[in-house]
């Protein structure tokens, strides 16, 4: 029996408020202690299985920001049709931890994962600590599912390898592996399809979007006359720098510009320290913002094709009505807003609140959904669509009755940021030379309402953003001394908490 058929659930409206549901009986089963980390044979399911389990379809873009959706129309016609989460945060608002945390559902306290290179993170550590013996991809496979893979996975992980005896590496779980590298100029590539390297060019049909789309849609039809239940990720390299729109779309938005927010190019009164002595941006910087985000807009046009292309694939392989689509983002960037220049790894909505919209088979149309959801959820909600149970291991909570326009007993009231001092290889692609712009190691508490940060040099920020949406007052110094222990006890139970029982409890400690 799957964890969505044993939960009691309760009517919701079309915007869920799940902010005051506290103190009831938790109605999701618990995770399976005895679960093995290691994913076993996956089983056959039956034509009766089959038809009821849906298939799921992710589609992950790097670095998108919010404000871009407006350039989607098949994305915003997917909204129509489905559910959207305004309230859907990133555990750590930078690649390779965000990344780790969706594949394991874990905070990045319990992945290991804090950077994108070196030590404390990227590809190598994630192999090395055995971390893809047991991801969302084991957990389907096992299922019965065939799963998947196309884009980007995690940053070091490369086509052709050297410590796996010389051959390409697929790392366990997926059936389908076609996965690149540094391959952000989206020509001049290569690919590990399979097992095998193929390296692609200058050629307009070689822009790495459409060469995923193409890829992606003959899965969805292969898979589809197999007659069993599949899961795949495209993961995109768009929009992230340096932000290579497709040649038929790099004439589009002439004139466009960043976006000029109250936030840009202004510091919030009271600044923690790291920010608070950045200069104001140069004429020469905003000049550069309005370029990218005009070719950000421009790289989105090919993803928001290949959304579109997926769509109509399933609607002519027959399985649209028994596919869910999830659409979303490792994590957001901030342009020009708070007088930074492009980047991210803060704790402010620009970075950590990206788009998160589903629609498809069991998803509730043109609904909106106000819960506190993390990228945490998405490996226990692909469990409970397949009808499996998440592994133990697991931090986040299934978001399957929130697309259905239901509510659970309990959820979070706070989600966790984590953040580490950043990585100073210039191999990084996210590497910046000026320190500045990066904030030191902090914690973050996010809610429906504010935001607290605490940082290693003991400075802290609060910005109640239902009286200052754009963050540009901290608070931080007009809380009382109860109240910032009371926040920093919550934070630390959330930095420790390990297992979706534990973080769930730990992530209703405050309001």
């Amino acid at each position: 029996m799957s964890i969505r058929s044993r939960r009691a659930l309760t009517a919701a409206s079309v915007i869920v408020p799940l902010l005051a549901l506290t103190g009831c009986t938790a109605t999701s089963a618990e995770p399976d202690a005895t679960a093995s980390a290691s994913p076993s044979a996956p089983v056959s399911p039956s034509a009766t299985e089959s038809a009821t389990r849906p298939n799921i379809v992710l589609v992950l873009t790097d670095d998108m920001s919010k404000n871009l959706v407006q350039y989607m129309p098949n994305l915003k016609r997917m909204q129509q049709d489905g559910t959207t989460f305004t309230n859907y945060t990133v555990s750590d608002s930078l690649c390779c931890p965000s990344r780790a945390s969706l594949l394991k559902g874990q905070f990045p306290h319990n992945t290991g994962i804090f950077k994108n290179h070196g030590s404390d993170g990227g590809f190598r550590l994630f192999h090395s600590r055995g971390q893809e013996q047991s991801t969302f991809a084991t957990d389907l496979r096992t299922a019965g599912y065939r799963t998947g893979f196309f884009g980007k996975y995690l940053n070091e992980y490369l086509p052709a390898t050297s410590f796996n005896g010389g051959k390409p590496y697929v790392p366990p779980g997926w059936d389908q592996w076609v996965a690149g590298g540094n391959a952000y100029d989206n020509f001049n590539y290569a690919l590990n399809e399979n097992g095998v390297v193929k390296k692609y060019g200058k050629k307009e049909s070689d822009y790495l979007t459409d060469v995923l789309s193409a890829k992606a849609s003959n899965f969805i039809t292969t898979s589809a006359a197999t007659g069993k239940p599949f899961m795949m990720e495209v993961a995109t390299y768009a929009p992230h720098a340096p932000f290579t729109p497709a040649p038929r779309d790099a004439k589009l938005f002439p004139g466009l510009k960043v976006p000029r927010v109250p936030a840009y190019d202004r510091l919030p009164a009271d600044a923690p320290a790291w920010l608070a002595t950045h200069p104001p941006l140069t004429a020469v910087q905003k000049n550069r913002m309005d370029t990218e985000y005009r070719l950000r807009a421009q790289s989105m046009v090919s993803v928001d094709r290949m959304l579109g292309s997926l769509r109509a694939t399933l609607t002519k392989a027959g399985v649209a009505d028994r596919t869910v689509v999830i659409f979303s983002s490792d994590n957001g960037l901030h342009m020009g807003e708070y007088s930074l220049p492009s980047g991210k790894q803060t704790a402010f909505d620009t970075d950590v609140n990206v788009p998160l919209i589903a629609a498809g088979h069991g998803v509730r149309a043109g609904q909106t959904v106000e819960a506190l959801v993390e990228n945490v959820d998405l490996r226990p909600t692909f469990a409970d669509l397949a009808g499996a149970t998440a592994p133990a291991e697991t931090d986040g909570q299934s978001i399957a009755p929130l697309l259905a326009g239901q509510a659970p007993a309990q959820w979070r009231t706070v989600s966790l940021i984590e953040h580490r001092d950043p990585a100073t290889d210039p191999a990084d692609p996210d590497y910046e030379r000026d320190s500045i712009n990066i904030p030191p190691t902090y914690d973050a508490l996010r809610t429906a309402r504010y935001t607290y940060v605490e940082y290693v040099d003991g400075t802290r920020e609060y910005y109640d953003r239902s009286t200052d949406p754009h963050q540009l007052r901290n608070l931080a110094a007009t809380l009382s001394k109860e109240r910032i222990q009371e926040l920093g006890a919550a934070l630390r139970g959330l930095t420790r908490c390990a297992g979706a029982q534990a973080c769930l409890t730990a992530g209703q400690a405050v309001s």
